[in-house]
């Protein structure tokens, strides 16, 4: 599939959208939340239906959908599917919404990184 052209002209990497559709679903983000806490191993379809309290034929559907895009991986286990995050892809998502950071200004640091966020407290500590 091409990619697609925004407004600006920049480019929309495909895979990209099907991984932010497939996070835009609640449910989807706990799975992926739940299967971090449990890497390396990973959990079986039933563990995460009984941790999360969804149904089977419920979670299967989500699953699926996590699995093409890349978000899980899932490894046969006798009668059982093992699904694990696929980490890397969220590092790929990470480095994908932050490629042209800073482009537009001319506050780029010599080491090429730009700046910490601000905090959204307006910079202000907790405790002043």
């Amino acid at each position: 599939m091409p990619e697609k052209k925004t407004r600006s002209g920049s480019r929309i990497d495909p895979r990209m959208l099907g991984i932010f559709e497939a996070l835009s679903s609640g449910i989807r983000l706990e799975i992926f939340r739940l299967l971090v806490t449990h890497e390396p191993k990973g959990l079986v379809a039933g563990e995460i239906s009984q941790s999360l309290g969804i149904p089977p034929t419920n979670l299967s559907f989500h699953l699926k959908a996590m699995t093409q895009a890349d978000l899980l991986s899932v490894t046969p286990e006798g009668r059982f599917l093992r699904y694990r995050s696929r980490i890397g892809t969220v590092e790929e998502v990470i480095a994908y919404l932050t490629e042209n950071c800073c482009i537009n200004t001319r506050n780029v640091p010599s080491t090429g990184e730009c700046p910490p966020p601000s905090p959204r407290n307006g910079g202000k500590s907790r405790s002043s």
